[in-house]
């Protein structure tokens, strides 16, 4: 379902296989263990870079195992489960004490637009693949976390409003146009190619890690506040 691999400085935590990537309870329970293996080796430079196989970087929650639960309670108890289950992944990445790549090769929905956003650095191909938040078309409502960070990552006003008013599908570059992604590429390969450089450059900086963390935590209040992170002065500087 995902596989962990460190070469060098940087990790990489890929989705594997050609599914869509359907966050189920056992994926996120597989990506979380994974940020915990990645905290657990961080030293000075490691980087974090994810991204999928197939066609789907991740088409959000699986909705399939919520309505097979057999009733409509029971599918918006899974529902609500999985959002649960989500919600300490986005915590523990937001609180890693590194920098974060999404190497985005195809389509991102729902969650997995908030797996994406929820890094530092955001690529995605150009050729194939939107991003595209479901929840207006299926008629659910959005988990408070997933505004918060929508409402963090992306500046624009009429962007949000695109995305989460509207069910906008958003291709490579609009958005970097719109500001939410960093830039955009021909193949699914060059967008992991420009991660793996990106990722070299950033590891060359060898930040301390907790320092990076705390920071990121300020720049960011109000999901991180949501989800329970409480910034804390960290003084690490061999200078004081």
């Amino acid at each position: 379902m995902c596989t962990l691999e460190k070469r060098g400085n940087l990790f990489f935590l890929t989705l594997t296989g050609d599914d869509e990537h359907r966050l189920s309870p056992t994926l996120i329970d597989s990506l979380i263990t994974a940020l915990s293996q990645v905290k657990s080796q961080a030293v000075r430079g490691s980087v974090l870079i994810t991204t999928a196989h197939g066609r789907f970087f991740s088409n959000g929650f699986d909705l399939g195992w919520a309505q097979a639960a057999g009733s409509s309670s029971a599918a918006r108890d899974r529902l609500h489960y999985m959002v649960e289950c989500f919600k300490p992944f986005v915590a523990a990445l937001l609180s890693l004490p590194m920098p974060t790549i999404a190497a985005v090769p195809g389509h991102a929905a729902a969650a997995g637009f908030v797996l994406a956003l929820g890094h530092d650095y955001f690529l995605m191909r150009r050729d194939r693949g939107v991003l595209y938040m479901s929840e207006v078309d299926l008629g659910l409502t959005f988990p408070d976390y997933f505004t918060a960070l929508m409402r963090s990552k992306i500046g624009s006003v009429s962007a949000r409003r695109d995305i989460l008013l509207a069910g906008t599908k958003i291709k490579g570059d609009e958005a970097v146009r719109m500001g939410i992604v960093d830039s955009a590429y021909d193949s699914a390969e060059s967008v992991v190619e420009a991660a793996v450089r990106l990722g070299e450059r950033l590891a060359e900086k060898k930040w301390n890690g907790e320092v990076y963390a705390e920071i990121r935590k300020s720049l960011y209040p109000e999901p991180c506040g949501v989800l329970g992170l409480v910034p804390k002065t960290v003084i690490a500087s061999s200078k004081l």
